[in-house]
């Protein structure tokens, strides 16, 4: 099971650098995959309620295999269509959403499968169904 680090938490939220790209990177480093909030205008931005950080696309693609991308409007998702290797995808309160590499991103207490990444808010201490991966702000 992978282990998916959100908006670059591992040990907690830590909401001053939660998608800034070096905490980012920091959390890449450590052998994990992120999940990253993407906003697009005529550029690329990385933030959770808001664009604050400038995004290429050469660093969304540089980290592809390990990256989450959760759009976060219509103008990002529009842009990151164009770059297949993405994984990306959009939701708000859905119980299920499809990403672009078919994976089930999943609401928390949502039944799973073996494409499934959980959204939970403790992966050290789940103990229910095998799936596919974890997303959550604590890792270890």
């Amino acid at each position: 099971m992978i282990l998916v680090s959100h908006r670059g938490n591992i040990s907690g939220p830590n909401p001053e650098k939660e998608n800034h790209p070096d905490y980012i990177k920091e959390a890449l480093s450590k052998g994990f995959d992120v999940e990253v909030d993407v906003w697009g205008d005529k550029q690329l931005w990385l933030g959770h309620d808001k664009p604050q950080y400038k995004c290429s696309v050469s660093f969304l693609i540089n980290n592809y295999q390990k990256l989450w991308i959760h759009c976060k409007n219509l103008m990002a998702i529009d842009i990151l269509s164009e770059f297949k290797v993405l994984n990306y995808f959009w939701h708000q309160n859905d119980d299920f959403t499809l990403t672009s590499k078919n994976f089930i991103w999943t609401y928390p207490g949502k039944h799973v499968c073996n494409k499934s990444v959980l959204v939970v808010e403790d992966a050290r201490e789940y103990a229910g169904p095998i799936c596919f991966g974890l997303c959550s702000d604590y890792l270890r």
